[in-house]
């Protein structure tokens, strides 16, 4: 593994590219999607600034258009960092992807502004990584502020019968059944080390390979699913996807999304008919796709009219 004194970050945007990509690879490459949360993403490169120590690593930082958002808020902790700036909000999928298309590192990582690392988070998750060359993605164990384990970091996918126990609560009912809990794993252990289907694109960590071998992020995503349909590419490709909680990071979660609330909801449900049309619409019969379908549609309408209702109410 190339080790540097200090996490001197490299400038992509140098006009000698070609000659740039001839020099030995990052151990690292690591892609952050901003957007409204200046404050979140300061505490988030203070930690980076550490854990980065000893290690070759390069950062792309992108903001979707955020008000009064500056290339100093970056630059200020990391001075070779990338910025990329967008006119507008292009959602998580397409910005990640403007980074990762720059990417020269043996690894990559999708990390959130909203996310803290131990000071020994990236050396511990190259050093797994390094040691099980099967592995095609990782993911550390991500917490809540409050201590909580962050469900969403170790996930199966959302078949038509895991969406169902989600959708009706049964799996908030019944969290140690391994019928109803079976979407967040949350009869297993969270100290000890599980085979996924998907983590959370809060902290992804992907090899380079996987990258060349299944593509990027599909763009039709905006704000949510991209990770659980690159994870299922990703093992479709015949890679293992992993959490290991060799290490701890601290996820605020939906930091950003708190900012637009019903934009929030309407993605995330969006993301789940996408899901479904794209990987298991063909492998059911109709009326399961009709049945699952009506089931996210109801699901979005109560959540909405929630929303509505919170606001009206903070309002009074």
């Amino acid at each position: 593994m190339a080790r540097q004194t200090s996490p001197t970050l490299r400038e992509i945007a140098h006009p000698d590219r070609a000659r740039l990509r001839a020099q030995a690879s990052p151990d690292l490459s690591i892609a952050i999607v901003h957007y409204e949360t200046p404050a979140e993403l300061r505490d988030c490169l203070a930690s980076l600034a550490l854990a980065s120590r000893g290690l070759a690593v390069e950062l792309f930082v992108v903001d979707n258009a955020s008000s009064g958002f500056t290339a100093q808020l970056v630059t200020r902790t990391f001075a070779k960092a990338v910025v990329l700036r967008n006119a507008r909000n292009l959602g998580f999928a397409r910005a990640a992807n403007q980074a990762l298309r720059q990417a020269n590192g043996r690894y990559l990582l999708l990390l959130n502004p909203d996310t803290v690392l131990a000071p020994d988070t990236l050396r511990l998750m190259l050093e797994y990584m390094d040691s099980h060359a099967d592995v095609g993605c990782a993911t550390p164990r991500l917490i809540r502020p409050d201590g909580g384990l962050d469900l969403a970091c170790r996930r199966s996918f959302p078949t038509p019968a895991s969406a169902f126990y989600r959708l009706t609560l049964l799996s908030r009912l019944f969290p140690r059944s391994q019928r109803f809990g079976r979407y967040n794993l949350t009869y297993l252990d969270e100290h000890r080390e599980a085979e996924i289907d998907a983590p959370c694109g809060a902290f992804m960590l992907v090899r380079a390979q996987v990258r060349e071998q299944v593509g990027l992020l599909d763009e039709q995503y905006f704000m949510y699913g991209e990770d659980l349909d690159w994870a299922y590419r990703i093992k479709q490709a015949g890679w293992r996807v992993m959490y290991t909680p060799v290490t701890t990071v601290t996820h605020v979660k939906r930091a950003s999304s708190r900012q637009q609330r019903s934009v929030a909801i309407r993605a995330f449900y969006d993301a789940m008919r996408i899901f479904y049309r794209r990987h298991y619409e063909q492998r059911y019969p109709r009326p399961v796709a009709w049945l699952t379908y009506l089931g996210i549609n109801l699901r979005e309408a109560i959540e909405l009219a929630s929303a509505r209702l919170g606001r009206r109410f903070a309002r009074t």
